[in-house]
């Protein structure tokens, strides 16, 4: 399990006047930013003295967060960062594959000039912050990239839906990433789709959007952990006859 959340106990308050909204968001994206790893204990009052607000004002930000699959709370432990299993980790990319081509498809027929503009903007960071060696911030701007599809999509529960995936597809990236450095998604098949989001193919879009998914998930070590077969002698001090 990853360690307590850092902080000292004379930390200074990170931002005053945030809502719960704003702090939710800012939790949320040190998780896509790859700053609060799976298992990661959040501690109501370290939380409180980050923010500068209320433990009960943290506590209900917690519930949320939980509620999203985010957060696990545990009786007598608190809240940590939720460690996805195998079985919800495949969920995630399912329901991805099962939304997304839909968004990318509606995206087609209700984006605007500048949600376009919006999408080769976010791809371009994308590709430079790869090349500048900036990982982190090439992980979030991937993500971002699928997020700015269905803002433009125009429909809002999918819209909802897909943020809340994106957040715990970092956590199964994190999880079950085969002990190398996340990546996330790739600027080729970004690319790729986005040559078909102009060329008005929906068909040809909303494939590969199910096959980038795919491959994603693919990269990826999902799978139960290996049985553990007892040495019965070692346990039980055996000794020969």
């Amino acid at each position: 399990m990853a360690d307590d959340l850092d902080m000292t106990d004379d930390a200074t308050p990170a931002a005053t006047n945030l809502s719960d909204a704003q702090i939710h968001d800012r939790i949320v994206d040190a998780i896509l930013d790859h700053q609060l790893l799976p298992g990661t204990r959040l501690a109501e009052d370290k939380l409180g003295q980050a923010f500068g607000v209320s433990r009960t004002r943290i506590r209900q930000v917690l519930i949320r967060l939980a509620q999203e699959q985010i957060v696990t709370l545990a009786p007598h432990r608190g809240a940590s960062v939720a460690t996805p299993d195998v079985d919800e980790a495949r969920e995630v990319f399912e329901v991805r594959r099962m939304v997304e081509p839909l968004l990318v498809q509606r995206f087609m027929q209700h984006a605007s000039a500048g949600h376009l503009g919006a999408l080769a903007s976010c791809l371009a960071q994308e590709e430079a912050a790869r090349a500048a060696g900036e990982r982190r911030r090439a992980i979030r701007l991937s993500g971002e990239f699928h997020l700015r599809i269905a803002d433009g999509a125009a429909h809002r529960t999918l819209g909802r839906v897909l943020r809340e995936l994106v957040s715990r597809t970092s956590l199964v990236i994190m999880t079950y990433g085969n002990g190398e450095a996340p990546t996330g998604c790739g600027c080729a098949d970004h690319r790729t789709l986005l040559a078909a989001i102009r060329l008005r193919d929906e068909k040809a879009a909303a494939a590969l959007m199910t096959q980038h998914l795919l491959e994603i998930e693919q990269q990826l070590r999902i799978e139960p952990p290996a049985a553990q077969v007892p040495d019965l002698a070692q346990i039980f001090g055996a000794t020969t006859a």
